[in-house]
C-alpha cells in the first residue's frame, strides 16, 4: 500500500530557514519539524527570555498543527530541546498551557546549540 505524502506550508508561521518543509502529513499521521520562537510576521527571533520564546515556538507549532488539518488535541508525541536544563520548570510550565490533559508522550533533552542561537526547540508528530 503506498501512503499519500503531503508538504504543509502556511503563512501564518515561521518559514522554514532550510531545505526542510515545515510539516510533512501521510494519511493518518502529521509530522511537524522543529519549531523555534520565531515571530511569523516580523521573521524576528524571540529570545529575550525562556517562557516568551517556548511560548511562541508552542505557537508556531499549534499553527502548523492546524494548517496540516489536525491540532494539539492529536499529538502523540513531541521532543523538546533545551538549551540549558535549568529553564526546563519554565518550560515546562508553559508546555502545560498548550496541553492540558491527555497529554502526548514526551523527550525534552539538553542541547549544546541551537540553530540560530535559540534557547528552545519543539517538533512533534499528530494524528490527523
Amino acid at each position: 500500500m503506498n501512503a499519500n505524502r503531503t508538504v504543509v506550508h502556511t503563512e501564518k508561521a515561521p518559514q522554514a530557514i532550510g531545505p526542510y518543509s515545515q510539516a510533512v502529513k501521510t494519511d493518518t499521521m502529521v509530522f511537524v519539524s522543529g519549531q523555534l520562537a520565531f515571530d511569523p510576521a516580523t521573521g524576528d527571533l524571540l529570545t529575550d527570555d525562556i517562557k516568551t520564546e517556548t511560548r511562541q515556538a508552542m505557537h508556531n507549532l499549534k499553527t502548523i498543527l492546524e494548517a496540516a488539518g489536525s491540532s494539539l488535541e492529536k499529538v502523540v508525541k513531541t521532543t523538546l530541546f533545551i538549551k540549558n536544563m535549568d529553564d526546563f520548570p519554565l518550560v515546562n510550565e508553559v508546555y502545560g498551557e498548550f496541553f492540558t490533559d491527555n497529554f502526548p508522550a514526551r523527550a525534552c533533552v539538553e542541547v549544546a546549540r541551537l540553530p540560530r542561537d535559540a534557547n528552545f526547540e519543539i517538533e512533534a508528530v499528530s494524528l490527523l
